[in-house]
């Protein structure tokens, strides 16, 4: 349950107006310019965004699922990017330390993070692994009280802003697949460690990833998550859980911007001497897209709650990510089918949406893999 409404109520009615008066306004800039201004960085700050599930004790704000949910409904309203740079520190980039880290390391890193003096990444994918993450092929070994770490990670989420890495390595390379693997915390500035060019990407500008790439890197042992070897890749499934959930927020909010934004195209578009929205196809689209949004955002709530009551949610995770992006991309495409050619030019926000959500279907998992967490599920509980 929400511990206190009042408080709550402030901070998605500030969030709300951020996305709506700083957020949005600056969209087309970032857009072409493929950066966020300073400024905005520093009121993600004010507001206590970098922190959103780091606990009070260090500085953040400490939500339950529900609430952070919420909170993203709010800012999935707005270009995923400005999400993107503060939600590695909210989710995969900080959960790790969160759920397994050792006191020191809580104490240490999660004040910086919370506050947004650093900014974290999560290194799992791989040239050679990303949807089996068993497989990677990084490695790690204990040298001293060192650990030499050699492998290269692709695809990583704000690694050219991040000042420590979540690294997956593996550190026994006699067990095959998942038991094998440990997580470290990587500092940037270690000798060792290196970035690839940032890559360009179809949408999400504003949001950069590149590939980080170990060299002989000596990280201290004491940053080894948790400090015990081969509980790495359950960690990274544990976080994942939550950013399903996260990302599934983020969805709903962005097909509820794109739908807002094709109502008032509908309404004022004018055809055959009437607005469009008053045609039984265009209103077709614009209530298929209401429907899906409306279950989309009730899983979402649903699953979060059932985690703040600390059920395991890995089924419903799996349900609200494969749903609610899938979900997404429909309302996108209906919404650029209801602009019209107005929706394939540049001019109108719908056409950058279009290729900026299309990648939920992919990060934090594919809808493909989404379904078979789902139907293993399903499968090992029936036989229990």
């Amino acid at each position: 349950m929400i511990r206190d409404q009042e408080t709550l109520n402030l901070l998605l009615d500030a969030v709300s107006r951020f996305v709506r008066e700083r957020l949005v306004p600056a969209e087309n800039e970032v857009a072409e310019t493929d950066e966020i201004p300073t400024d905005i960085v520093a009121g993600m700050r004010e507001l206590g965004l970098f922190g959103l599930s780091i606990p009070e004790e260090y500085g953040g704000l400490g939500l339950t699922m529900e609430e952070e949910v919420l909170v993203a409904f709010e800012i999935g309203k707005t270009s995923p990017c400005f999400r993107s740079l503060f939600g590695t520190n909210v989710g995969i980039g900080s959960q790790g330390i969160i759920i397994d880290g050792t006191v020191e390391q809580r104490q240490h890193y999660l004040p910086k993070l919370a506050s947004g003096e650093l900014i974290a990444s999560f290194a799992l994918t791989e040239p050679g692994s990303g949807s089996d993450a068993g497989s990677l092929s990084t490695r790690a070994v204990r040298d001293g009280d060192d650990y030499v770490i050699n492998g290269t990670k692709r695809f990583i989420t704000n690694a050219p802003e991040a000042g420590i890495y979540t690294v997956m390595a593996r550190t026994n390379p006699d067990v095959k697949g998942a038991g094998g693997i440990s997580a470290f915390i990587v500092e940037r500035d270690l000798p060792g460690v290196s970035l690839g060019k940032i890559d360009k990407k179809m949408g999400q500008k504003g949001a950069h990833t590149c590939d980080v790439i170990f060299e002989n890197c000596r990280v201290p042992a004491q940053n080894l998550i948790g400090g015990v070897e081969g509980i790495g890749f359950k960690t990274a499934m544990r976080v994942l859980d939550k950013g399903r959930l996260h990302i599934s927020a983020i969805c709903v909010g962005a097909a509820e911007r794109m739908l807002e934004d094709a109502l008032h195209y509908a309404l004022e578009r004018q055809q055959f001497g009437k607005p469009i929205g008053e045609f039984q196809l265009i209103q077709a689209m614009l209530a298929d897209s209401k429907a899906e949004i409306y279950s989309a955002r009730s899983m979402v709530l649903d699953a979060a709650r059932r985690r703040d009551n600390k059920e395991d949610v890995s089924t419903e995770a799996s349900c609200c990510k494969l749903f609610a992006s899938e979900m997404c991309g429909r309302v996108a495409d209906r919404a650029v089918q209801i602009h019209g050619g107005a929706g394939y030019v540049a001019e109108y926000a719908i056409e950058r949406f279009y290729r900026d959500v299309r990648l939920f279907r992919i990060y934090e998992g594919t809808s493909q893999i989404q379904q078979l967490v789902i139907a293993r599920n399903m499968m090992r509980n029936a036989s229990i």
